[in-house]
């Protein structure tokens, strides 16, 4: 019959039942999207179609389910569902949509939708949609206004975003990433499986939940145990004094008799090795290596030295040579790994065990030799991390023979090393075992009396013969028993799996060593043999009988072969340890005898390190074979794996130590690791058990009735989840028995755990096989959870599939773990599925904040006066202190200035406009300007028969034309609206904004250019708004040479000015108005804070349409006098020195620009600085409305220092919608302040400084100075009252130069005055009325003295209200998470974060190749846990310029958010945690 090892096995029962179980309550997961060209290895027909879930399958079949983990059967309508807010009347909508996976093959989307049609939805506010003309452009270049998802304005704290069905843009709902969400929704509904217990919440600190231990978890109750000892080791009178006086003697009485045979690729004997010819080559090398290697007073090598061994696992013969000739000169021998290429997995920590070993010679063979990797001179390449090594070949043609008088020095084994074998430790590092003589022979005496060896018996070898039991059994017993060993290399079995049964047979050998792995492979191939015996065997050890699995694989492999004469006694687990050596080994059994017993254990008793029978529940149970007794001469006992080493009672778990004289002595060179391990002095109540030290095993077991030997782990392989202990392996076999065959290779799967967030979290990575399809895989990934969660009662935090062949391989193709874990950590496994489920996993959160009800403002502000706070508020200079000359008293009007200014100096010139290459392409002095704005002023009256107080929008590009066009407006009394131009390149994504702001602003009239004329009327416009309904468009190139009869002045200064439009960050196009008052004031308080007359010249490089930017390049000069450089930013895109070469060239001393103009010079302008000089520079001002980015401020500063920028020179502006000037620094004044706060108090609205380097500690720097006339105060936003300077809270302004109201569609009055006109609540006697700016930020009062002479008040903003994060009851700002995730892999290339239905949702470009998509989801999963306390729900990766940026360079997270539901993005992959 073929082989199924499914029925036999018992694990795999175990994990049938327990996903039967969950058969009934299905779960849909949200299959994870990915973009079809990621990842070639699927055919295109086998990946998912793009909208059907995972979730089509038939019903009956076990193979397939979606149920995701134990917690489910409690019922999910109960789980209080905490997305359901918006949806009133149906209790039923979290079953119903439970089950969205019983559609027959249909995708879900349509069940979902069925799930809303019977639900009535609430406070449905949504805005109007104006985005539907914004199809997925995504060609769109980076910095461009987005029309926005909606005009309400200011902060929309009422426009629920968060509610459920508000997707923001009137997206359908059942559009498929909604679906995908609230799949994943309904999967986080239930609750948690652990409960969250009451913890204490400090005010300072969230302390994170320590797992309380469980009342009822099982403890030891049984005595404590007592060491056992094993059966004396036997005096046989011939018995060699040393392991070479045995090779000694066989070489010369028995020289004919075969000592070891070697096979051929195709598992064809090809060489036998007699004892003669050992014991005569090793003797020649043994002599070479002394004498003939330097020169004879100063050989190479001394007795004592070590060597390394560097032999292919195919050449067993050469290495037996070497290892004997090694011991014969009395030199160590060190075996290794043949290393493949300058990078093997491991080969640096090889290198470490090489350097502490002190090796510098290495033996290998000619063959060997020719293989390794070369440099182009033909030398052998310097592996990484190794010490210079000479290379000794050691062929027989090499060597020199010994001369008749020279003897080896073969002494009574005593306690000198005698070799050192290596390994591998948990976390990586390679270290060596030294061996002395005396324990070398003393193991062999061992064996041979355990497994009743008998001189000229064959045995046949698979394992690797360079260490643990395949170099014990097959080099060093073999050779003190005469014994004859054929060695089956890894190659051949590779090729030939049934090779080492058929050579039992050939050779009707009495014992074969070999590991489960053999026995699986020999089962897998069985049908091509149909007449092997191995009746033969008296002994098959299993010496991987450690395993979880090796009793399947025992017990499968008997019930095959018994029928071609395996004895069921012959069957022999043994524990081996590289440090203990062989631990314990069953003994040949007498045929007929009952067959040892088996453990069946509980996992959850396991768990806890406690032995439980396991009656109850059949799933949850081990099953383990025992590994025999105690070896001859040894003593066994168990001791507690962690603190010191104290006996265990007979019913616990603990590390098995050993005493014997057979065992490792030390780790080479490494004497403290050395002491924990090989000197443990164990204690039972005080009193140390047995004179001799034990050794630690790193096994994990017990000791059972009869005194046998069970292990159930390695402490390598230890999980430490929440306290309680889960073994890898264990993981690892519940994964294979989900029927894995179909997705994974058998043998590659690798499980370990990584620390996150104060606990361990489990990881499990597997390859996958290149023709599973994704939902198979996705299948596949699910159940796996599903079996682990319900067997071992413990979430898997990242499952990761990666394709077939890319894991780390040890030497004999396992999987090296440590460098498995080593690439997930730093992102570079390139998984190729991914599923993460921190939902489930991590239990260990803070409890969420609760904010108090009922604590009003003057409480608050009592509170802060008792603590001795101030209130938070500070103020620039006083106006009405300043004298200024006459032209504020003369002139109310900016329009009566330029008249004065072109009347008094027509000739000096206000404006210079320069292109790319840095020549002044067009100049506007006073008069020029004058008369030009006459000339555009009478157009509008004559064809545009505009009114006054008429809407004119100004369509220009950045330059002098905008600034006539804005006087022109003035002079006919129209209100100009300045709009960035539509680019023509992507018309559909920029004209849309264009048309709704005419729309909004109800302008009479477009001013604007021929080219701008012809693009507005043009087909490519038609397609994107309807381009018949555009008002009067007047091109303002060729002006008829008239007069104007009069120039217009308004009858108070409260009129409107103009209106300023922007959009913001969170998608609100907002306009403002601004009075002839405001823009005086306005103008006055830059003309005192930066100190500008007409002598002065500034330059300019930033977007000159709205906030102070449109203020800086339209209105101050005309007001000041100064002279201003205009620099449009789009030129720096051909000349990226433009503005700093000419600030250098005509010694500028105030410069200002944008972040995105200070971003393009540093990260392009590095070396191309030549020629520039800007010690000249006073001030350079970034105009923001935003945080002040600190990073780049800082890296600007310091790249561009070499030429001559001051440190102090660079500060940040900021301003609002409400008022677009609050903070300038200017040029007197303190320097600007930069402090560390605490992110975790921040999270709580409070503000604590701590120092530089502190742990989760932001750098905040001051926005610049207050301008003069301007007062600020931090408020609760929510209560409206003041708060302590310790507090973060909304920044409130008032000022003469605040604007006067929103300019809008429907004039919302409560608005109006809730943003511009308010007052606080409490405390306020002066009734002051403020402006609400929507930013929150803190005050702290600073050791520096103002111009006033008072100590100085600092302004820091902190973020935008509208743009913060609402999660767990803390606020949270995206920046900061973004930061956190940015810095995680070289590979993201910006980053935005928003929130949906409660679900953190982040967004990545990827700039590095696709395959890498998947490395950044648990790399952010993690950072963001780690930092920041939260738990990421979706992670989006997108390709670069994705993330819509706006032309002041902020990121638009609502635009994105729009985009995400309504499906636009094309995101190369779209991870659900669960």
């Amino acid at each position: 019959a073929p082989y199924v090892p499914q029925t036999q096995d018992i694990h795999t029962e175990a994990v049938q039942a327990a996903l039967a179980k969950h058969k009934e309550q299905k779960m849909a997961l949200p299959m994870p999207t990915k973009r079809r060209s990621t990842f070639v290895q699927s055919p295109a027909d086998a990946c998912t179609p793009p909208d059907t879930s995972s979730a089509s399958e038939d019903e009956g079949s076990l193979r397939r389910q979606a149920a995701l983990s134990a917690a489910l059967h409690q019922s999910l309508q109960n789980a209080e569902s905490w997305i359901n807010r918006s949806i009133q009347g149906s209790s039923t909508s979290s079953s119903a949509s439970s089950t969205l996976s019983h559609g027959e093959g249909k995708g879900t989307s349509g069940s979902l939708a069925d799930v809303f049609a019977n639900t009535r939805i609430e406070n449905f506010s949504v805005p109007p949609d104006v985005t539907a003309t914004t199809s997925s452009s995504s060609t769109r270049p980076a910095a461009i206004d987005l029309p926005p998802s909606g005009i309400v304005k200011g902060m929309h704290k009422g426009s629920n975003r968060s509610s459920l069905m508000d997707t923001a843009d009137g997206v359908p709902v059942s559009s498929r990433v909604s679906t995908k969400i609230q799949q994943l929704l309904n999967t986080l509904k239930r609750p948690k499986r652990p409960p969250l217990k009451e913890f204490f919440v400090d005010d300072f600190e969230e302390i994170v939940e320590v797992p309380q231990p469980d009342p009822n978890q099982p403890k030891p109750e049984g005595r404590q145990m007592t060491p056992v000892k094993g059966e004396p080791l036997g005096v046989v009178c011939n018995w060699p004094p040393a392991l070479e006086a045995a090779l000694q003697r066989w070489g010369t009485t028995q020289a004919k008799c075969p000592c070891l045979t070697a096979l051929d690729v195709t598992g064809k004997p090809v060489y036998t090795l007699t004892y003669g010819k050992l014991w005569s080559r090793s003797l020649k090398l043994a002599y070479t290596l002394l004498n003939k290697l330097g020169t004879k007073n100063e050989p190479v090598l001394k007795p004592g030295d070590r060597v390394a061994l560097v032999y292919p696992n195919n050449d067993p013969v050469m290495f037996m040579v070497a290892f004997y000739g090694c011991l014969l000169a009395e030199v160590i021998p060190v075996p290794i790994e043949v290393p493949l290429t300058r990078k093997d997995a491991g080969g640096q920590q090889i290198g470490f065990l090489l350097g502490s070993c002190g090796i510098a010679l290495a033996l290998t063979t000619e063959v060997c030799l020719k293989g390794l990797p070369k440099t182009q001179n033909g030398e052998i390449v310097q592996f990484k991390g190794w010490p210079r090594l000479k290379w000794v070949v050691t062929d027989s043609k090499y060597l020199s023979k010994s001369p008749k008088d020279w003897q080896p020095n073969i002494s009574a084994a005593g306690t000198e090393p005698a070799y050192i074998e290596y390994k591998t430790s948990k976390e990586g590092s390679v270290m060596g075992v030294t061996v002395s003589r005396i324990a070398m022979l003393s193991h062999c005496q061992a064996l041979s009396q355990a497994c009743n060896y008998s001189e000229g018996e064959t045995i046949v070898n698979v394992l690797d013969f360079k260490k643990d039991a395949g170099l014990w059994h097959g080099i060093l017993t073999n050779v003190m028993n005469k014994l004859h060993t054929i060695s089956v290399p890894y190659s051949v079995m590779k090729t030939c799996p049934l090779s080492w049964v058929q050579r039992v047979h050939t050779h009707k050998a009495k014992v074969a060593l070999v590991k489960c792995r053999d026995l699986h492979w020999a089962m897998m191939a069985h049908r091509d043999q149909r007449d092997v015996s191995l009746s033969s065997l008296r002994m098959l050890i299993v010496t991987d009988g450690a395993n979880p699995w090796s009793v399947s694989s025992c017990d499968a492999f008997l019930s095959l072969f018994q029928s071609h004469g395996l004895k069921p006694e012959a069957i022999c687990p043994c524990a081996t340890s590289p440090e203990a050596m062989t631990i314990a080994i069953r003994r040949p059994g007498v045929p007929g005898a009952p067959l040892p017993g088996r453990a069946i254990l509980s996992m959850n008793g396991l768990s806890f390190g406690v032995i439980r029978v396991n009656t109850e529940d059949k799933n949850s149970a081990l099953t383990v074979q025992d590994v025999g007794h105690v070896m001859p001469g040894g003593m066994m006992c168990i001791v507690k794996p962690d603190g010191p080493p104290q006996l265990c009672k007979t019913d616990e778990i603990g590390e098995i130590c050993v005493s014997s004289r057979a065992g490792g002595m030390m780790y080479y060179g490494l004497a403290g690791l050395t002491k924990n391990t090989f000197e443990v002095c164990t204690a039972e109540s005080g009193s140390p058990v047995g004179d001799v030290p034990f050794v630690r095993s790193g096994l994990l077991g017990f000791v059972g009735p009869g005194s046998l030997v069970f292990v159930v782990g390695k402490m390598d392989g230890l999980l430490t989840v929440s306290g309680r202990r889960h073994n890898a392996d264990d993981i690892v076999a519940t994964g294979l028995a989900v029927e894995s065959i179909k997705t994974v290779y058998r043998g590659r799967i690798a499980v370990f755990s990584v620390s996150v967030f104060y606990d361990e979290r489990i990881v499990v990575v597997a390859e996958q096989r290149p023709d599973a399809s994704e939902e198979d895989s996705f299948q596949w990934m699910s159940r796996v959870l599903q079996a682990i969660d319900s067997i071992h009662q413990v979430g898997v935090y990242c499952l990761a599939l990666v394709p077939a062949n890319t894991l780390p391989k040890t030497p004999l193709g396992g999987i090296h773990i440590s460098q498995t874990k080593q690439h997930f950590l730093e992102g570079s496994l390139h998984p190729c599925n991914i599923l993460m489920c921190p939902h489930t996993c991590v239990t260990n959160l803070p409890k969420p904040r609760q904010k108090q009800p009922g604590v009003g403002p003057a409480s608050v502000m009592v509170g802060n006066l008792v603590a001795g706070k101030r209130i938070a508020q500070a103020s620039g200079r006083d106006l009405g202190q300043i004298e200024d000359n006459d032209l504020v008293k003369k002139h109310q009007f900016l329009t009566e200035v330029l008249q004065w200014r072109a009347h008094t100096t027509p000739d000096h010139a206000l404006f210079l406009l320069l292109n790319a290459k840095g020549t002044a392409v067009c100049t506007a002095t006073c008069l020029q300007l004058h008369k030009k704005a006459e000339r555009i002023a009478s157009v509008l009256c004559d064809k545009g028969h505009l009114n006054a107080g008429d809407n004119v929008v100004l369509l220009y590009p950045p330059g002098i034309e905008l600034i006539t066009a804005f006087y022109g407006c003035l002079y006919a009394g129209c209100i100009p609206v300045t709009v960035r131009p539509p680019h023509a390149q992507s018309l559909t994504a920029t004209l849309p904004t264009v048309r709704m702001i005419v729309e909004v602003s109800k302008a009479a009239c477009i001013l604007t250019t021929q080219t701008l004329m012809r693009l507005l009327k043009s087909r490519e416009a038609a397609a994107a708004v309807d381009v018949k309904t555009w008002p009067t468009i007047i091109d303002t190139d060729d002006l008829p040479r008239k007069r104007l009869s009069q120039i217009y002045k308004p009858p108070t200064s409260e009129m409107l000015a103009y209106l300023d439009f922007s959009v913001s960050t969170t998608g609100m196009l907002t306009g403002v108005k601004m009075s002839h008052a405001a823009v005086s004031g306005l103008c006055r308080a830059i003309k005192l804070q930066c100190e500008l007359y007409s002598s002065r010249q500034i330059a300019i490089c930033l977007d000159p349409y709205c906030g102070l930017g449109f203020v800086l390049w339209c209105l101050c000069s005309v007001y000041s006098g100064h002279q201003s450089i205009l620099i449009p930013p789009m030129e720096l895109e051909s000349n990226l020195s433009l503005w700093l070469s000419t600030v250098s060239q005509h010694k500028i001393r105030d410069t200002f620009c944008s972040y995105s103009v200070m971003e393009l010079c540093t990260k392009g302008l590095g070396n191309q600085a030549r020629g520039i000089n800007l010690s000249c520079v006073r001030t350079c001002v970034v105009v923001a409305e935003e945080r002040p980015r600190v990073s780049l401020t800082h890296s600007f500063s310091k790249l561009f220092k070499d030429i001559g920028l001051s440190s102090r020179a660079v500060s940040t502006t900021f301003g609002s919608r409400v008022n677009v000037a609050i903070c300038l620094q200017g040029t007197s004044g303190p320097d600007p302040t930069t402090v560390y706060v605490d992110l975790k108090s921040l999270r709580h609205d409070r503000v604590r400084l701590v120092e530089r380097g502190a742990p989760q500690s932001l750098l905040l720097s001051e926005s610049g100075k207050i301008l003069p006339g301007v007062k600020v105060v931090i408020v609760n936003p929510e209560t409206k009252g003041p708060l302590g300077d310790s507090h973060l809270g909304e920044i409130w302004v008032n000022s003469p130069h605040t604007a006067s109201g929103y300019y809008t569609i429907y004039d919302n009055e409560t608005l109006q005055a809730d943003h511009f006109n308010t007052r606080l609540s409490f405390g306020d006697a002066a009734q002051t009325l403020w402006a609400r700016t929507g930013y929150l930020g803190f005050v702290r009062r600073t050791e520096l003295t103002a111009a006033s002479g008072e100590r100085h008040d600092a302004l820091y903003v902190v973020g935008a209200l509208d743009e913060t994060l609402e999660l767990r009851g803390l606020r949270y700002h995206p920046i900061d998470i973004e930061t956190s995730v940015s810095r995680t892999h070289r590979s993201i290339a910006e980053c935005a974060v928003f929130t949906w239905t409660n679900l953190l949702v982040v967004v990545v470009e990827l700039c590095g190749c696709e395959q890498e998509a998947l490395d950044l989801v648990p790399l952010v999963t993690n950072v963001v846990l780690e930092e920041h306390y939260l738990i990421v729900g979706v992670v989006v990766v997108v390709d670069p310029g994705v993330i819509p940026i706006n032309s002041r360079g902020e990121k638009q997270r609502m635009h994105l958010r729009d985009s995400f539901l309504a499906d636009q993005l094309d995101p190369i992959y779209v991870a659900y945690n669960m």
